[in-house]
């Protein structure tokens, strides 16, 4: 039994999930293919402050409503019971049963959930032993395999078109990432 890392937003949720809210909210029209960095302020032309204010307000909704990725639903079933499905996020901590109560709406199985509120997730994957990771951040996945030596599927988004390591493999979608497990596996 392999224990999974797995990041929530714009891995286990579509990367495009934040995009309703901030089109609606700054009168945008913005699709995911326009979201070409990570941080959305210098995307958006928005000021942190701004953009900080809104999302901290906004998060828990956003979170309620996310959808799954496509995909992701299928393929977590496939591992639930042969995996453990450790989630880390860098979601803050107090959103804790915002998330359990989307994992249940979602009817998601996880093993644990760790929000740890940084988007350093390093020193939580080390702490849980995960044998490999799940992310769609591009500086993650690469701290993530560069510290603890262990494979990162990155899944491919217009924001995290840097170059990669060796051990960061890019996925386009779940089934991608189910059929390289399946291969790391045997």
């Amino acid at each position: 039994m392999k224990r999974f890392g797995i990041d929530i937003d714009g891995t286990v949720t579509s990367p495009a999930s934040l995009l309703p809210h901030i089109n609606d909210h700054f009168d945008l029209s913005l699709t995911l293919d326009d979201i070409t960095q990570y941080e959305l302020t210098e995307v958006l032309n928005i000021s942190p402050a701004e953009f900080g204010a809104w999302f901290t307000d906004a998060e828990p909704i956003i979170y309620k409503d996310s959808p799954l990725a496509d995909g992701a639903k299928h393929v977590l079933d496939q591992w639930k019971e042969s995996h453990e499905l450790f989630f880390i996020s860098a979601r803050r901590s107090d959103l804790l049963q915002v998330t359990k109560d989307w994992f249940s709406e979602s009817d998601l199985t996880y093993h644990h959930i760790e929000l740890i509120g940084s988007h350093d997730k390093v020193s939580t994957a080390k702490k849980y032993d995960v044998d490999l990771f799940f992310e769609d951040k591009h500086d993650n996945a690469v701290a993530i395999h560069e510290a603890l030596k262990i494979p990162v599927l990155l899944f491919n988004t217009p924001y995290n078109q840097d170059p990669i390591p060796d051990g960061v493999i890019r996925v386009n979608d779940w089934e991608e990432a189910e059929a390289w497990v399946k291969n790391w596996l045997s």
